[in-house]
């Protein structure tokens, strides 16, 4: 019983670590990008979406400090969730519409790294 306990612990530790690390990469890929690139694409603007991966971001390390923390109490909260799913909009929606428009891509050419 115990060892069943300690792997749903470590688990939701790497969860909660890599939850973090998605939140954390998108504040810091939202602090570096361009202001007028939000704006061109029609997005929120930069510092909004500042306010709102910062948040996340806050609320990642929170939570997985108190996961840290507590290992007979399994932390997870729909706020942890919602904070991931904020810093996954950013990465999936916003991020790629301001790198085409900051010409942020790496690709080598028209054809790619070709």
């Amino acid at each position: 019983m115990v060892a069943a306990f300690t792997v749903q612990w470590v688990l939701l530790l790497a969860l909660a670590g890599a939850a973090f690390g998605v939140e954390v990469f998108a504040f810091v890929d939202a602090l570096r990008t361009r202001v007028d690139a939000f704006t061109a694409t029609g997005k929120l603007t930069k510092n909004k979406w500042l306010l709102i991966t910062g948040v996340a971001t806050v609320i990642g390390l929170i939570f997985l400090i108190a996961q840290l923390g507590s290992a007979d109490m399994f932390v997870f909260n729909i706020v942890n969730i919602i904070a991931f799913v904020a810093a996954a909009v950013y990465m999936v929606d916003v991020r790629p519409a301001v790198r085409s428009i900051s010409g942020g891509g790496s690709s080598g050419g028209p054809y790619g790294g070709w």
